[in-house]
C-alpha cells in the first residue's frame, strides 16, 4: 500500500511539501496533522471528509485544512497528489475552518513546482521560500467553492450505514425502500432522520451526491452518457436534472470555471450544509 504519512514536520521549518501517487479506490483513514495542509491533486478526484461534511475535489480545486483538522480521503480515481504543509505561524491570514478553493494556473504551477523540487531534493532556498510566500498570498485570494455534502452523525448507525451505501452506489436503481431494508429500519423512520439530521429528504440528499460524482466525472473528461447511466439515468433525463439543479447542461460544463459561473444561484447545491 502506498505510504500515506506526511513528511517529517519540524518546528525549525516553515513549510514542507509532498508529491505522491495513489491508486483508485485507496482510502486513507481519518487522521490529522499538527500543521495546516493544502490537499491538492494535479490529476484525479478525491472524496474528502472533514467532520460532518464531505468535499468532492477534482483537479480544479484543493482543500484547505487548518492544523489539527480530522480528515479522511478516498481516491475516486488514480490521484497524483501534491500537498503543502504549513507551520501555524505562517497561516494567520487564512481561514480557521476547512474550505475548498479554486486552483488557478499560477497556484497550480506554484504547488507542483514546490512539491517536485522537494521530491528531487533540487532545492534553492531563496526560490523555494519565495514560491511558498506567493502560494500563501494566492490562497488568501482564491475563490471558495460551495460543493459540500452534509454527513450524518455516525452515532446513528442506521442513517450512517444508509448514507455510506448511497455514497458507494448513488444510482437511482437502488430505491429508498431497498436501502431502508438493508439497514433494518422503516422508510418512515429514515425519512424523519434525514430531515432532522441532514436538513433534506433522501431524494434530495442522494441528488447532491449524484451531482458531486457527476461533476467529478466531467472534470475527468468522462462522456455524459457514461456518467448518466452509472447513476441510473437515461442521458436526456440526467441532462434535465443537471440543468435544473445547476443552471447549465452537462455538455456546457467547463471544469475550469467555478460552479457559480455556470449560471446557477449562489448555492449551487441547495442546503448542502446545515
Amino acid at each position: 500500500m502506498p505510504e500515506a504519512r506526511p513528511p517529517e514536520l519540524h518546528d525549525d521549518a516553515d513549510a514542507r511539501s509532498l508529491a505522491r501517487h495513489y491508486p483508485r479506490g485507496l482510502r486513507i483513514d481519518a487522521h490529522s496533522h499538527t500543521w495546516a495542509q493544502v490537499l491538492y491533486a494535479v490529476s484525479g478526484v478525491m472524496w474528502v471528509e472533514t467532520g460532518r461534511e464531505a468535499l468532492i475535489v477534482p483537479p480544479q480545486r484543493a482543500v484547505w485544512l487548518p492544523g489539527g483538522t480530522l480528515h479522511s480521503i478516498h481516491m475516486m480515481s488514480d490521484v497524483e497528489m501534491r500537498n503543502l504543509y504549513l507551520h501555524e505561524r505562517n497561516v494567520g491570514h487564512l481561514s480557521r475552518r476547512s474550505e475548498v478553493f479554486e486552483i488557478n494556473g499560477l497556484l497550480r504551477e506554484l504547488i507542483t513546482s514546490i512539491a517536485e523540487h522537494e521530491r528531487t531534493q533540487a532545492r534553492d532556498d531563496i526560490h523555494r521560500d519565495a514560491a511558498y510566500r506567493l502560494a500563501m498570498l494566492e490562497l488568501g485570494y482564491a475563490p471558495r467553492s460551495s460543493l459540500r455534502i452534509a454527513l450524518p452523525d455516525a452515532a446513528d448507525r442506521r442513517l450512517d450505514a444508509l448514507c455510506r451505501a448511497v455514497i458507494d452506489n448513488p444510482s437511482n436503481t437502488v430505491s429508498f425502500e431497498q436501502h431502508a431494508a438493508s439497514v433494518g429500519a422503516s422508510v418512515r423512520t429514515l425519512a424523519r432522520l434525514f430531515t432532522r439530521e441532514l436538513g433534506v429528504g433522501f431524494a434530495q440528499w442522494r441528488r447532491q451526491v449524484q451531482l458531486a460524482v457527476a461533476l467529478s466525472g466531467l472534470a475527468e473528461g468522462r462522456p455524459v452518457s457514461s456518467i448518466a447511466r452509472s447513476l441510473g439515468f437515461q442521458p436526456s433525463s440526467f441532462s434535465d436534472m443537471f440543468r435544473r439543479e445547476l443552471g447549465a447542461a452537462p455538455t456546457e460544463f467547463d471544469p475550469q470555471r467555478t460552479l457559480n459561473d455556470t449560471g446557477s444561484a449562489d448555492e449551487p447545491l441547495p442546503r448542502v450544509v446545515r
